[in-house]
């Protein structure tokens, strides 16, 4: 009992500790709290997914706001960037491409509105160059984050750039929901987002291209998405408009995949898919859920099919549930998941609710330091589980109660890298 109380007694003191640290000097120094100069040389131990996502939509996690000076927004990014690699991770998802513009000097987009306030305005400076060089020199890979078919969280074409593409082809626009989408049933609509998005892969060497879990917009009640003309010219052989639509998503993956391979053939191509492929009331092949959405019947991401057939190199479901949460339990998900990816080429990695951890609106296991790092426990016994990634960057940085660096003393003792 007595050796015990003293192992706890050290754990308890380094969780504090990386918490306090975290607290005070944001993520980057849960990692070296539990480093010194003893652990540089120490061999990495494995190769797993450490990664978080930054989101730049809306301003959510960075630059903090619009208007910030070049230096502004650099110094800001070069904070999350020594944030992740201060806590073990080893890969840094940038959003690039949040709403139909870009992070980077596009020839086919204007420079998105998130960095100077105003789209299409110069920001002096190249945020993904940068991204991709910092984070290379500090041992992280580098993933471009691309929403392929959102072009406004609002509905007035006349609020974008002049320029805008969207402008130019209002044709290819639809409005739904209060938001202003590209329509996936157009070929040229599908192969105009693949060159706009794939330049970033010609112009910089990033590890991989990574889309999120919009497709077709999420669906809202009492709307429909108007793509009557788009089906009337383009959906036959399909009698049901779903398999049409699922079609133009399936179309879009598999091409998206074959562009990155010819432009640079080591990149990878990743999706983050809303963490319910179908329910098993919808399908015998489905989750045991209740999910309020099913990919495949609302968004027509047919995520499963994506896995089996090989078509990405990797999938990171969001389960962004805690452990025994009725609806949508992570403890039922993850097996499900790692079924679907067994045997496949598709690495499987997992999405972390951090944003959760400590949030007062959430349930009560979220209020549980800990709760994050059973997730890893739990993974451990599905050997597809290749690695976690966590959303997101403003949430690693705050670590509201500690949670992250439980997982960091838990779990992230020496460094790994990422499977490839």
């Amino acid at each position: 009992m007595r050796n015990r109380k003293s192992w706890l007694s050290r754990r308890a003191f380094t969780v504090t500790a990386l918490s306090a640290l975290v607290g005070s000097g944001g993520a980057m120094a849960a990692g070296s709290a539990v480093a010194d100069g003893a652990n540089r040389n120490r061999r990495w131990a494995t190769r797993e997914m450490r990664g978080v996502w930054v989101a730049t939509v809306a301003n959510r996690d960075w630059p903090s706001r619009q208007g910030l000076t070049a230096d502004e927004q650099r110094a800001e990014l070069m904070a999350h960037l020594d944030a992740a690699a201060r806590c073990r991770l080893n890969t840094v998802i940038l959003q690039v491409r949040p709403t139909a513009d870009a992070l980077w000097p596009s020839p086919y987009e204007p420079w998105t509105q998130v960095l100077t306030g105003t789209q299409g305005q110069d920001p002096g400076w190249d945020p993904l160059g940068t991204a991709v060089e910092e984070a290379h020199a500090r041992g992280l890979q580098l993933h471009a984050w691309c929403n392929p078919y959102r072009i406004a969280n609002h509905t007035d074409l006349d609020r974008l750039a002049e320029t805008h593409p969207a402008r130019r082809h209002p044709h290819w626009v639809v409005s739904y929901g209060g938001k202003l989408y590209y329509n996936p049933g157009l070929p040229e609509v599908r192969a105009f987002v693949q060159r706009a998005m794939l330049d970033a892969v010609a112009r910089y060497p990033v590890d991989a291209v990574h889309f999120d879990d919009y497709f077709y917009p999420y669906p809202v009640s009492g709307q429909s998405f108007d793509d009557d003309e788009a089906y009337d010219t383009h959906g036959g052989g399909f009698e049901a408009r779903a398999d049409w639509r699922r079609d133009n998503i399936d179309k879009l993956i598999l091409e998206m995949a074959a562009g990155i391979r010819e432009i640079r053939p080591a990149t990878q191509f990743g999706i983050s898919p809303f963490g319910v492929w179908r329910n098993a009331a919808s399908d015998p092949l489905g989750s045991d859920t209740q999910g309020g959405v099913e990919t495949y019947d609302d968004l027509y991401a047919d995520t499963r099919k994506w896995v089996r057939e090989g078509w990405i190199d990797y999938i990171c479901p969001q389960l962004y549930w805690n452990i025994g949460f009725a609806v949508a339990d992570y403890a039922k998900l993850l097996p499900w998941w790692a079924e679907v990816a067994r045997g496949s080429r598709t690495q499987l990695y997992v999405g972390e609710a951090l944003y959760k951890a400590g949030d007062a609106a959430q349930p009560a296991a979220w209020q549980d330091p800990a709760e994050l790092s059973r997730h890893l426990t739990l993974a451990e016994d599905h050997p597809e589980a290749r690695g976690h990634v966590y959303f997101a960057a403003k949430d690693l940085a705050a670590d509201r109660i500690g949670a992250m660096a439980r997982v960091v003393a838990d779990h992230y003792e020496q460094p790994a890298i990422a499977p490839r």
